[in-house]
């Protein structure tokens, strides 16, 4: 890559008697030309040199600053080579004249996503999904350093690339396919940001296809449910901590939610029904979740509970991972062979209380804030194998 730069008189409409000197930048063939603000007399400048002619103060003076423009130029694509990022003689033309230009590199664009993210919290973003791609870009970055590079053209960015991030996740990491599925969500997402701001024409996803494994969703049924609800526990802590794993089962809500949960999430209706209203903080999607008689007798229990007025919370909440480890506890006080946690309590919301006695599934995906239905049809079809399953121990006990 070669940079040519050229400075050339411009006929002045204005003042016969002065041009304006401009800077002709050519790389490949492709060419830009930028405004030097220094003006000359067409007797003075030598097309040939480039250059003033004469040794008289002003002429010495201008040939000085077009040396420094040039030099400055130079600086500029240099600057461009060593980053060993993609460029053009129009990012030099902004970096000179102080233009901030849009990101070419892969990590700058996601940088420039990142940015959005941060502003975007509470306005449909979580501080989570933040978290959560900046991590995926810490793997982006160790991988382009694996390519002995600082960044890599979002230009470049095609099937190799991204076949060679999906191998390098794989041998370096102990994470299973759906984590590396997720990673590539978010690499997919930023370069549709590329796409947007016109970097690339093409996402490179569209030909790399990532497989995302079948998982299964754990949950518990009415019968231990009702087990857990009823047991006697003697340790105070554990106590809460089964409450609002019940609390949970019987809203569908996240531990996320659970533990922003106040009193201005109660809403009250014309008919006196009680309802719990709230953005899901994963995705901001609005839920209205109807208070079913458990659910706020749970609620009142803890009203007055310190550590719950303390924080103006409805429910007094650890951390998710204490809450998981008591909850494993619990698990086996109840006899339960489960592994119970918040995200089981969920999902026995979506099937056992609500799909399994027949509450429509477009109902149960408002209910959860499932962004799309897709995501609640998952549920469904648990529930579908779970009736087929049964219906065959059935048929081996009648012998059919």
């Amino acid at each position: 890559m070669r940079l040519t730069i050229n400075f050339l008189l411009k006929n002045s409409r204005k003042n016969s008697a002065n041009s304006p000197i401009y800077a002709r930048l050519t790389i490949n063939e492709v060419r830009t030309e930028l405004s030097t603000k220094i003006h000359v007399g067409p007797g003075l400048w030598d097309k040939k040199t480039q250059r003033c002619i004469g040794k008289t103060m002003i002429a010495k003076s201008i040939n000085q600053q077009l040396q420094q423009i040039e030099i400055r130029l130079r600086d500029i694509f240099s600057h461009f080579i060593f980053l060993d990022v993609y460029f053009d003689v129009n990012d030099i033309k902004q970096e000179f004249l102080g233009v901030k230009k849009k990101p070419k590199g892969l990590l700058e664009v996601f940088d420039y996503y990142l940015e959005t993210i941060e502003k975007g919290i509470g306005k449909g973003y979580a501080y989570r999904t933040l978290k959560h791609y900046r991590v995926t870009y810490k793997k982006v970055q160790l991988y382009i350093e694996s390519l002995k590079r600082n960044d890599y053209p979002v230009q470049k960015v095609n099937y190799e690339f991204l076949n060679g991030f999906d191998t390098f996740l794989k041998d370096n990491y102990p994470i299973s396919q759906n984590t590396v599925w997720n990673y590539h969500k978010h690499v997919r997402r930023v370069l549709n940001l590329a796409v947007s701001l016109e970097h690339i024409t093409i996402n490179p996803y569209n030909r790399f296809k990532v497989k995302l494994e079948p998982t299964h969703r754990e949950f518990i049924t009415l019968k231990e449910l009702a087990k857990i609800e009823k047991k006697k526990l003697k340790v105070v802590r554990l106590e809460a901590i089964r409450d609002a794993f019940v609390f949970a089962c019987y809203t569908g809500l996240s531990y996320a939610d659970i533990s922003q949960l106040s009193e201005q999430h109660l809403h009250l209706d014309d008919n006196n029904k009680e309802w719990i209203i709230i953005n899901r903080s994963k995705n901001n999607n609005r839920c209205m979740i109807p208070l079913f008689s458990n659910a706020k007798a749970i609620i009142e229990k803890y009203k007055e509970f310190p550590e719950s007025m303390l924080k103006g919370r409805l429910l007094p909440i650890l951390s998710n991972q204490r809450m998981n480890a008591y909850l494993k506890e619990l698990a086996d006080i109840c006899g339960i062979e489960k592994e119970l946690t918040m995200h089981v309590a969920r999902h026995t919301f979506a099937t056992t209380v609500t799909l399994s006695n027949g509450v429509p599934i477009e109902t149960v995906s408002k209910i959860l804030g499932h962004t799309s239905l897709k995501t609640t049809q998952i549920y469904a079809k648990v529930i579908a194998n779970k009736i087929a399953s049964d219906m065959d121990v059935l048929q081996e006990k009648l012998n059919l």
